[in-house]
């Protein structure tokens, strides 16, 4: 569907390494190389992999041969070493020039300082994602973020309770990038399609709780660049009912608010650039029984 494709393309960053799935480097790469021979691929963004792993990764992909394709793009999760992880991320990218490319990095930079740190070894080569506690003071780190051209991100999610985000802090976050121009991405716990009670895990016997919806999120950034209230967004992030979202061939919509293909490229363009998930299939199936119902 073409507003789909405008809102979903290269919107799901594989992160299959990190909890809850937590898979090892060679099922991980295994299983992206999989997802892009597959129909839905279009869907698929950038692997995630810490700048300190990037070695073994690259083992893992030369041991795939020819079946690595056209060229990977990547995302770099920086730790503390900004400075030595952003030179193994150059090493790495001259190394494997047309096979495999970093062209984001991640990283807790939740000072100022550690944004002009990043900012500096970075340069120009690199679109850099900030991650912003959600309970902090946000405006002025998103707006710190935006002097230093800066993109900002926020942790959704997480496989305890006590680490999702209140849904109004969700909304105060997404607000200040819009007002500042900046694009975020948002990771962890957004795996599901439409907000709900779910394990938090996948052991059968995990807890469950209420995660975000990667389409309520979506969605909520869409209403606040329309200039919506907080309250209309708010009732977006927290819709739990899928039949709430209809969606056609040229709209998706949720409640009052509705996104057409120009708006989708847009939001997409400007505001939400991506979305972590260690899984890539749960969030495709969930989508296509949405779309497709029985």
């Amino acid at each position: 569907m073409t507003v789909l494709k405008a809102l979903l393309a290269g919107v799901v960053d594989y992160a299959g390494l990190f909890p809850p799935a937590g898979v090892d480097m060679p099922v991980a790469v295994q299983n992206y190389a999989a997802y892009r021979a597959r129909d839905d691929s279009w869907m698929l963004g950038r692997f995630v992999v810490p700048a300190g792993r990037l070695g073994d990764f690259g083992t893992q992909l030369r041991a795939l041969g020819d079946q690595v394709g056209s060229e990977w793009r990547l995302s770099a999760l920086l730790g503390t070493d900004i400075d030595g992880d952003v030179a193994r991320v150059r090493a790495f990218d001259r190394e494997y020039r047309g096979r495999a490319r970093v062209d984001s990095l991640e990283g807790k930079l939740m000072t100022i300082d550690a944004m002009q740190r990043a900012a500096d070894a970075a340069g120009s080569d690199f679109a850099v994602f900030a991650e912003i506690p959600s309970n902090a003071d946000v405006e002025p780190l998103i707006a710190g973020a935006e002097r230093l051209g800066l993109n900002a991100k926020i942790r959704t999610g997480g496989v305890t309770a006590d680490v999702f985000p209140p849904p109004d802090a969700v909304v105060r976050f997404i607000r200040c990038c819009v007002h500042a121009g900046v694009a975020f991405k948002a990771t962890a716990g957004l795996h599901h399609a439409v907000r709900g009670e779910y394990r938090l895990s996948y052991d059968a016997a995990a807890p469950t709780g209420t995660m975000f919806g990667f389409l309520n999120v979506m969605l909520a950034a869409g209403a606040i660049a329309d200039g919506r209230s907080d309250a209309e967004t708010l009732a977006l992030l927290e819709e739990h009912d899928p039949a709430a979202f209809a969606v056609t061939e040229t709209t998706i919509r949720c409640r009052d608010v509705t996104l057409d293909e120009e708006h989708a490229r847009a939001l997409r363009d400007r505001v939400l650039a991506s979305f972590g998930s260690c899984s890539f299939t749960e969030p495709v199936e969930e989508l296509r029984a949405l779309v497709l119902p029985p």
